[in-house]
């Protein structure tokens, strides 16, 4: 058997912190997480050509808070508004309270693992060229600054008859080294003859942490 374990929640504390956070009582626990998943669900497929990144949570006890990370922040606000206001009521419903949403922009795309997993999954959606378009968006990522990227595709590709598995490294990625600030994405391509999994690391450097700190000042 494998032994696997997710890049972000391998650094949870260290480098990365919890996409929701709240405290509740145990019989509340379920619930929230429920409610959690099910915003998050409503987003990324109502909005999935905005670019959505990530959707963070937090709960207090006056209302919830949806933080929005996406490319094309005009998508989900609207004319007037008027856009973001409809999934404010939406969520509302959701969750049976207040809700506070703020939108922020990922300025750079091709720096997202997830946004480049989601622009992958489009293109082969698209019948593209596998490889080209991971080729591409590799070195896409590599030229915007990052020190490594793996992309790894897996489904019946181009259409053959068995499912394969197709993998593009450049650069370093180091996965156990848990000071190094590792970008994962996933994404799925809904295609005529099955769907295409989409897996994208992205390496940005070591983050220098506390505890790496202390060490270099002894």
């Amino acid at each position: 058997m494998g032994q696997k374990v997710h890049p972000i929640s391998f650094r949870l504390g260290i480098t990365e912190s919890w996409r929701s956070k709240w405290y509740a009582r145990k019989q509340d626990f379920g619930q929230f997480v429920i409610e959690d998943k099910n915003i998050r669900d409503y987003i990324t497929s109502q909005y999935t050509f905005a670019g959505i990144a990530r959707v963070d949570i937090e709960r207090t006890r006056e209302e919830v808070r949806v933080v929005l990370h996406c490319a094309r922040p005009g998508v989900i606000i609207g004319r007037k508004g008027a856009e973001v206001d409809k999934v404010r009521a939406h969520l509302e419903g959701v969750v049976g309270g207040k809700v506070d949403i703020k939108i922020q922009e990922v300025t750079r795309p091709e720096l997202c693992a997830q946004l480049v997993a989601l622009g992958l999954a489009e293109q082969l959606s698209k019948r593209s060229s596998f490889r080209r378009a991971i080729r591409k968006a590799a070195e896409a990522t590599m030229d915007a600054g990052a020190l490594g990227i793996r992309v790894r595709l897996a489904g019946r590709l181009g259409g053959s008859e068995m499912s394969r598995r197709e993998m593009l490294n450049m650069g370093a990625l180091p996965l156990h080294t848990l000071d190094a600030q590792v970008d994962y994405g996933f994404a799925e391509a809904a295609t005529s003859y099955g769907n295409i999994g989409v897996k994208v690391w992205i390496n940005h450097g070591l983050k220098q942490t506390e505890a790496s700190a202390q060490g270099i000042r002894e």
